[in-house]
């Protein structure tokens, strides 16, 4: 109940018409978007409407992020496909099911702090993928079914018809802004096409075209298959996919929607109300989905920043559904073809392409790898999870190559090597060539003050110094390590004995 006393009370402080007017344009949005994804999946158009209505409704009185909206994405359907061809319907209830309880689990967690570890350069090439494949759908639209039963691209007047609504569309989304905000421009764009296609009678391709929305509540349904371990095995490495795919899209758009808004979202908020819509949504006859980007932009850029306008489209949605199916069937997809060429437009990042040459290459390069990978594959998730790892690889490069020692010998005859730079396994081999063993005096002093130990390889890169040294007949001291890394030795002092005493020009030590 206090989730829906918070919506009361913040609903004083926000623009109520605007997050009504907000929520019907993204729910309008959503049922073609929620009918596409429902086919690629290989189901029933009701399955991805029922999805949109259940996980919108729930993230969006339980979410991290006000505002958001969630439904039925591609990024699911392309990963549940397979398990529809080869189980049917009944497993992929259980297994949106099961993913639900995962991300839920992650939530709990609270791992959804991890999404900081994705790179600036990782979500531009994430935003800016997403926006080709945004825009590269709606190319779909131009074509129609010939005699003999194939998609073929429009031609003569019916072309020209199409083209008109979609830029009428696109100059009504761009212009109205300029002369009002008090009503979405999206909404509107989407009103005015609707009453010219209907009032002039116009012949062009509507909704009804694509599949019929008619339909009443999401049934209760519990999955009616064997409940043993064999379904167990079939069904979690999809619900792992599942789970993965949602919350890294759903936080990674979170992410992105705080940069516009410039607000904060929670995360491990929005990893529990995704886990949890998704676990009740395979109750009710739902595919699952997660945060879809596309209709959070309408919703943001129509003004919106409540929790309300999310749950106004899921309402409105089963409303469609349930009462308003022969109208909502009548809309022309132009219209909501040129919106989402608007939000393609407005989805990519135009500043990285600026950064070009201005930016490290690397950065430059990893973000084209994300939006390549994102475009061709249309898999978000191993999008950025490729990104992420290259990066972490760069990274782990540049440090490795900025290891360095300065040497110099002092007037009691004691050598010291000065390191500069993190000690870690890709600096560790670049550490180890520095020392001069067989030529170096009696004693050396290793100092550590710039540089720190960061992991078991470093550890251990030290151990084998000093074993060269003590094999030597030399003595070795180590200054000016950190806490952390002293630490570290004394967590693994199995590998390397260390005695740490105090000295009286340093206040740390390492004796070996």
């Amino acid at each position: 109940m206090k989730y829906l006393f918070n919506l009361y009370d913040r609903s004083k402080k926000i623009n109520v018409l605007i997050e009504v007017l907000s929520g019907i344009t993204v729910s309008i949005a959503l049922v073609p978007e929620a009918i596409a994804f429902a086919l690629i999946a290989g189901l029933s158009p009701l399955t991805g409407l029922y999805a949109a209505f259940s996980i919108g409704l729930i993230t969006s009185i339980f979410g991290g992020r006000p505002g958001m909206i969630s439904g039925a994405t591609g990024a699911i359907a392309v990963v549940i496909v397979s398990l529809a061809q080869s189980h049917g319907v009944e497993y992929i209830f259980a297994t949106v099911i099961l993913a639900g309880i995962i991300q839920m689990t992650a939530g709990f967690l609270r791992l959804g702090k991890f999404i900081r570890l994705v790179p600036h350069s990782v979500m531009f090439g994430f935003v800016n993928g997403l926006a080709i494949v945004i825009f590269l759908a709606q190319v779909a639209s131009f074509k129609v079914m010939d005699a003999d039963g194939q998609l073929d691209w429009m031609t003569g007047p019916q072309l020209n018809i199409m083209l008109c609504l979609v830029l009428l569309t696109m100059v009504i989304i761009w212009g109205l802004p300029r002369l009002t905000k008090a009503i979405p421009a999206s909404l509107v764009a989407i009103l005015v096409v609707t009453a010219i296609v209907l009032g002039f009678d116009v012949d062009t391709r509507n909704v009804g075209d694509i599949s019929s929305i008619q339909g009443g509540f999401p049934p209760f349904h519990i999955p009616d298959l064997p409940f043993s371990l064999e379904t167990l095995v079939i069904i979690f490495p999809y619900a792992f996919i599942v789970a993965g795919v949602g919350l890294i899209e759903s936080l990674l758009t979170l992410n992105l929607i705080d940069e516009i808004t410039e607000t904060r979202g929670k995360s491990n908020k929005e990893a529990i109300a995704q886990g949890l819509a998704n676990f009740v949504t395979g109750f009710f006859s739902g595919m699952g989905g997660c945060a879809m980007i596309g209709q959070s932009l309408i919703n943001i850029s129509s003004g919106a920043r409540a929790r309300l306008s999310g749950i106004v489209a899921s309402v409105m949605l089963l409303v469609f559904i349930m009462f308003g199916a022969d109208y909502i069937e009548r809309m022309p997809i132009a219209a909501l073809t040129g919106l989402m060429i608007m939000v393609a437009i407005g989805t990519f990042e135009w500043a990285s392409v600026r950064a070009i040459g201005k930016m490290p290459n690397r950065d430059n390069l990893v973000g084209f790898i994300v939006a390549a990978i994102t475009v061709l594959l249309h898999n978000l998730a191993l999008a950025v999870l490729i990104g992420v790892i290259i990066s972490a690889l760069v990274f782990a490069w540049e440090n490795a190559k900025r290891i360095r020692a300065r040497k110099h010998i002092d007037e009691d005859g004691v050598k010291h090597y000065e390191i500069y730079g993190p000690l870690f396994f890709g600096s560790a081999q670049a550490f180890a060539e520095k020392f001069d063993v067989k030529n170096d005096p009696d004693s050396v002093i290793i100092d550590f003050k710039e540089s720190r130990v960061n992991d078991m390889s470093g550890i251990e890169a030290l151990n084998k110094i000093t074993e060269r040294y003590f094999k030597a007949g030399k003595e070795i001291h180590l200054r000016h390590l950190s806490p952390d890394c002293l630490q570290l030795l004394k967590n693994a002092e199995k590998i390397i004995d260390v005695n740490i005493i105090e000295d009286p020009t340093y206040k740390v030590a390492v004796e070996i």
